[in-house]
């Protein structure tokens, strides 16, 4: 029997492939027979870049970035086989998973170790375009700390350079390009992203995304009014609209790339099942299984595991879900042809346990629900 593996990490607790190994191992030691494919995915967050280098078989290198509070930190990033294309995820340097949960603070924060890396691959490596995942990040600053590491300046409206936080936005009266580095013009760069959301309002990046960056009730209009007041500075300078479905992602990082490079943005979700060859792979198994670690409303909405459930059930093949926890109904795991979902937490292992002993926990519910493996 050959077996797919191909979750998302499980967020603070696994990665992807440590998922992969640790299931691999538990079904060969129950049936040594059973062939494990393993396929570790990423939808644009966190591992997007290692994931994506190594599946192209690419070179993965790490460099000195800044992390969302400015402190020196060591980042990965990888360069494809032609050496034409660098992959790398803002999780990276500027993610949440940088910072401690009392550090959240979208006022604080930058995207300003993305910038990092991205000059410095463009000063070490011949590189024509970059793709870049989106996800898991801390920041609030409209790709501004990103810019300024790249040589951008935001002026007030005496003249005095800002900070480039997100608490700064609102007080940007002129933006100066003129020291960008000089090969960022000639650069494309496509941006996985997996929301629509535009750059401000109700539905903008400050309204939706703020509270989980940590952002108060009173910062939440401070933020969207310097999102506001980016857009308008960028329309009357450059005459260029940077209020577009998606800009919002990433705490509005995608209104300063615009500018600054031709950029696309595209589903992640899409992008990893294509890049990935997910489809073959799932046509070659016997049975599937993917995983992250929480299914709940957002799943069903076009992440990860919808797009392998959707695959799964084109192509006939049971699909078993691994997953830290779910808030889903019987209905909607059967809407997204689901054969068993197994979850780490249960009546008899609290969230804490599940987390700090992920790897033991996996191992007895492979263990606990074997049979299903060989459907």
């Amino acid at each position: 029997m050959r077996v797919l593996i191909a979750p998302d990490k499980f967020k603070g607790s696994l990665t992807a492939q440590q998922i992969c190994d640790t299931v691999a191992s538990a079904l060969g030691a129950l049936d040594p027979d059973i062939t494990c494919i393993k396929l570790p995915l990423a939808d644009g967050g966190d591992g997007t870049a290692v994931l994506l280098t190594q599946e192209a078989g690419g070179t993965v290198y790490t460099c000195a970035a800044r992390d969302p509070l400015f402190r020196k930190i060591e980042v990965t990033y990888g360069i494809t086989p032609d050496g034409t294309t660098a992959i790398v995820d803002m999780a990276s340097a500027s993610g949440l998973a940088r910072l401690k949960r009392e550090e959240y603070n979208p006022f604080e924060t930058s995207s300003v170790g993305t910038g990092d890396i991205i000059r410095y691959v463009i000063e070490r490596h011949p590189v024509s375009s970059f793709i870049v995942g989106v996800g898991g990040t801390a920041t609030n600053d409209g790709g501004i700390g990103m810019a300024a590491a790249l040589g951008a300046r935001f002026y007030d409206e005496a003249g005095d350079i800002l900070h480039p936080v997100g608490e700064n936005l609102y007080r940007i009266h002129r933006i100066d390009l003129a020291r960008v580095h000089t090969a960022v013009q000639s650069l494309s760069c496509m941006l996985l992203c997996d929301v629509t959301n535009p750059l401000f309002g109700p539905e903008g990046a400050a309204a939706v995304f703020g509270p989980q960056k940590g952002a108060t009730p009173a910062m939440i209009p401070v933020l969207d009014e310097g999102l506001y007041t980016l857009y308008r500075v960028i329309q009357n300078q450059f005459h260029r609209s940077v209020n577009f479905a998606g800009a919002g992602a990433a705490g509005g990082f995608p209104a300063m790339l615009t500018l600054l490079m031709n950029t696309q943005i595209q589903s992640g979700t899409e992008f990893v099942t294509r890049f990935t060859d997910l489809e073959s792979k799932i046509c070659q198994a016997d049975v599937v299984i993917t995983g992250e670690g929480r299914v709940d409303a957002q799943t069903l909405s076009g992440k990860l595991i919808s797009g392998v459930a959707a695959l799964a059930r084109r192509h006939g093949k049971p699909l078993i879900v691994l997953a830290g926890s779910s808030e889903l109904t019987p209905e909607q795991l059967n809407g997204l042809g689901i054969h068993k979902l197994i979850t780490l937490v249960t009546p008899e292992t609290p969230p804490e346990k599940a987390m700090a002993d992920a790897v033991s926990v996996i191992r007895k519910r492979i263990n606990q629900n074997f049979e299903v493996f060989q459907c």
